[in-house]
Parts: C-alpha cells; sequence; structure tokens
C-alpha cells in the first residue's frame, strides 16, 4: 500500500474535506482527489461518501482511518523520541489529569517549569477520561489511581484526602457543625455520586448524604466545587491539597475525611529516556516534595 496515498487519505479523513486537506498538505484539491480515487481504486472499495458539507468516512474508511490514526501516533512518538536533545528540553508535551488536580494545583505551579524551560510547549489535557498513553493520546498522566494500562513507567507522587471546608464568612453566618449529625442544618457543596470522580470521593460524599442534609448543590468538578466555598454557599468537599493555596479555608468536621486516595505519575516505556518527561517528572517530584513538607510544617504550627 503506498504511504503517501495513505498519509493523503489520513489528512483528508481528519479534515472531512479534500480542499481543507489540500492546505494542510500544500496540495492543490485536484492532486488530493486524485489520490483518493487512486486509493480506493488500489483497494477495490469506497472510502468516503461525497455530500455538499463535506465528507464522510464509509464503514471500510472508517476502518482505514484507525489503522493510519494509530500509525500516526507511533510516528509522533518516535519522531518525540528522535528530536528529544542531549542538550535541551524542547519541544510540545502533552499531559493529562484531572480537572480539579489540573485546573487548581498543577497549572497554578506550570510557571516554575516555563522558567527552567522557556521553549517547552505544555498541552494539558484535563479530562476525567483516562487516556490511553501507549496509543499516544498523552505523554503523561497524573490520575488519582494506579493505570492499569500495560507498557507504562508509574510512580506515586502523594496521597491525597477528600475532606470538609468552608469559608469563614459562611461559618460565621451559619455556625461551624461540632457533629456528623449537625450536616443536617447545613448546604452542602460536592460532586455528584454519579458523577465521574475517583471511588473514594464517591463514598465519602455518600457517607455525608446519610446525615440528612437538606441543602444541597453539587458540581460536577472540583473547581466548581472550590468556587461554592470560597463564595460563602456552604460546606464544600475538597481534596486536602487545595488548603496551601487557599489558606483562609477552614477546615470543618476534622475527624471528617475519605481514605487514602493514591496520586501517579505514568508515562510510556518507549518515553524513558524522553528529556521533555524527565524534565515534567522531575518538576512536578520537586513540586510534590515542596507541597507535603510546607503542609506538614503547617499541620505542626496549628
Amino acid at each position: 500500500m503506498d504511504w503517501d496515498k495513505l498519509r493523503i487519505f489520513h489528512a483528508v479523513a481528519e479534515a472531512g474535506s479534500l480542499t481543507h486537506a489540500g492546505e494542510t498538505l500544500h496540495l492543490s484539491q485536484s492532486a488530493v482527489s486524485r489520490q483518493i480515487r487512486a486509493l480506493e481504486e488500489s483497494l477495490n472499495t469506497t472510502l468516503f461518501h461525497r455530500h455538499a458539507r463535506g465528507l464522510i468516512l464509509t464503514e471500510q474508511g472508517e476502518l482505514l482511518y484507525d489503522a493510519t490514526k494509530a500509525m500516526a501516533k507511533r510516528l509522533e512518538a518516535a519522531e518525540a523520541r528522535i528530536r528529544d536533545s542531549k542538550e535541551e528540553v524542547f519541544g510540545q508535551l502533552r499531559v493529562t489529569t484531572t480537572t480539579g488536580f489540573g485546573s487548581l494545583w498543577l497549572a497554578p505551579r506550570l510557571n516554575a517549569l516555563y522558567r527552567r524551560f522557556p521553549h517547552m510547549k505544555i498541552d494539558l489535557i484535563l479530562d476525567e477520561r483516562v487516556l490511553d498513553l501507549p496509543m499516544r493520546e498523552a505523554d503523561v498522566a497524573i490520575r488519582m489511581k494506579e493505570p492499569s494500562q500495560a507498557d507504562l513507567v508509574r510512580r506515586k507522587l502523594m496521597d491525597v484526602r477528600m475532606r470538609l471546608y468552608a469559608s469563614p464568612e459562611y461559618l460565621a453566618k451559619h455556625g461551624t457543625p461540632e457533629r456528623p449529625e449537625d450536616l443536617s442544618r447545613h448546604r452542602l457543596v460536592c460532586q455528584s455520586t454519579t458523577a465521574t470522580q475517583v471511588s473514594a470521593g464517591a463514598m465519602f460524599v455518600r457517607e455525608l448524604l446519610a446525615h440528612d442534609v437538606s441543602s444541597l448543590l453539587t458540581v460536577n468538578n472540583y473547581f466548581g466545587v472550590l468556587q461554592g466555598v470560597i463564595n460563602h454557599i456552604g460546606i464544600g468537599v475538597l481534596p486536602d491539597y487545595l488548603l496551601e493555596d487557599f489558606p483562609t479555608m477552614v477546615r470543618v468536621l476534622p475527624d471528617l475525611e475519605s481514605r487514602e486516595i493514591p496520586v501517579f505519575l505514568a508515562y510510556p516505556e518507549e518515553l524513558r529516556q524522553s528529556k521533555r518527561v524527565a524534565a515534567f517528572r522531575e518538576f512536578v517530584t520537586e513540586e510534590i516534595f515542596s507541597h507535603r513538607r510546607r503542609m506538614k510544617e503547617a499541620e505542626t504550627a496549628g
């Protein structure tokens, strides 16, 4: 099968248009069209349905596109390994993590990484879905459980617990609960137990709701929960790593917390020698070490 025709087919499938694919490939629309026709003739099948709004893959086209997509990801990985310099860290690094951890803890600290490596390009993918690292959906993942995918290098970074927090203003107006039963007189701000989240978080919320909470605000990520807390809407269920950056929040009912949630960093085995991955790994490890030390010092002082 002609590799050049496959490259053009992949571009057309991605763009959904001969014209747009031609612009990406720096080819005329007629040249792209000829290559697609030649590929269809060589395979004796139709790869695209043509209509006024563009092109749609046929069933056979979908099969071929799945194959070229996998090829493209592997080629990207090979290119990344080849381009990793022995002397300098540069290029794009795709990092995936949860919306809460990525927006509330990781993103505010990335400036320290850019100061060290100003030519890095970070593509931060905030998604509750577990992206396929071996298939190059991302280069590095930070997840709230140990990854189960094969052929991954993994490192445990820390443990997190879900706890109850409120603003001083909310507590001054509504009072501070002294027993779990007192939650029935307060508004709880949390993720829904049906939302995508770690099981320990959902279990903790279910335990809290058993106390006949009468008023509730549910949000589908911890960024929204935090906004509810700092705007005095209620008592929020939030990860403990937030307290360093939001020190005015008050911990409520300190005997209540979720079980430990492990946080892991993982990346494909084929990127073990990547300078970009190593730079990011070292940065995150150092930041978490410093974060844990400061939190321990604050707890001791308290």
